[in-house]
């Protein structure tokens, strides 16, 4: 949802590629209106980050803006598109500035913004500069054409090879997370609450409650705890008598006893913290 309600007025069609959590994503779909038309694409099998487009080309025909599904930033999408149409090329990758860019593919750029050099979790030393591809992405429906069938890495197997048709970076500052983790995942969370700036809650609550801000919990059961910074909760879900959580997500209808305390956690769907217990840093299910 972040990825649609970032998206240019101008964009009226979603084509989302599914394979992992397929029917989960269809009931959301079905029964929320995000505003524009909805096109769910199943991917029997991971194509990789190039057959994933390829695998929707009978929907694209026309430009169109791609995204790594799992990156919360603050590019601005009528800029990106813009600046792609100004260069004129194939394609305009988003670009991130990193302190180390080991983990990530890294792109060298000419004075004009062409890409010229690309490079896939380099080392330290070796890297090429400290700019990484950001998985947001404007393209020409040509680039269609030079994605081959199967599983294809876009980063690996195609762009070194487009490199002639115009392949543009478009760097872009605010924030940027690749939510591939549960820290990071965590981080993602934590700078968009800040961005509210204030709680949103429609909590039932039993004896005293202190809440510091920013938080997001709905339908949840709160009984003389503690709860914040931090904290997106869902319906069902519940926090104990002398609980503290902070920094955590808890999902539909997890459980968090009585004096217990969760700080940078995930609880899964219907998942229980024990009386008394200390979650720290961990994923549960």
């Amino acid at each position: 949802m972040h990825i649609i309600d970032a998206l240019p007025s101008r964009v009226s069609q979603v084509i989302v590629a599914v394979n992992y959590m397929r029917e989960q994503i269809e009931e959301y779909f079905q029964s929320h209106d995000v505003g524009r038309e909805v096109i769910l694409v199943e991917e029997k099998e991971p194509l990789g980050t190039g057959g994933a487009i390829k695998n929707l080309s009978e929907y694209m025909d026309e430009r169109f803006i791609a995204f790594n599904g799992d990156i919360v930033s603050s590019i601005d999408l009528d800029a990106l598109v813009g600046y792609h149409e100004k260069c004129g090329g194939i394609g305009t990758l988003s670009l991130w500035r990193v302190d180390d860019p080991t983990a990530f593919g890294v792109v060298a750029l000419e004075g004009d913004g062409k890409i010229t050099y690309f490079q896939e979790k380099p080392s330290q030393e070796e890297a090429c500069s400290d700019l990484i591809n950001a998985g947001v992405y404007v393209f020409e429906p040509e680039i269609l054409d030079r994605i081959g069938e199967g599983k294809v890495s876009i980063e690996r197997e195609v762009f070194p090879n487009i490199l002639d048709e115009g392949l543009y970076g478009f760097k872009f500052h605010g924030y940027w997370v690749d939510c591939g983790t549960r820290e990071s995942f965590l981080l993602a969370q934590r700078i968009l609450l800040e961005l509210r700036g204030d709680t949103t809650w429609d909590c039932e609550l039993n004896g005293g409650v202190e809440m510091i801000q920013p938080n997001h919990m709905i339908g949840t059961v709160l009984s003389n705890c503690r709860i914040g910074p931090f904290v997106y909760s869902e319906r069902g879900v519940s926090v104990g008598s002398g609980s503290e959580v902070r920094s955590s997500i808890l999902l539909q209808g997890a459980r968090v006893g009585r004096d217990a305390f969760v700080a940078n956690s995930i609880l899964g769907p219907g998942a229980e913290v024990e009386d008394g217990s200390e979650i720290v840093g961990t994923i549960l299910v």
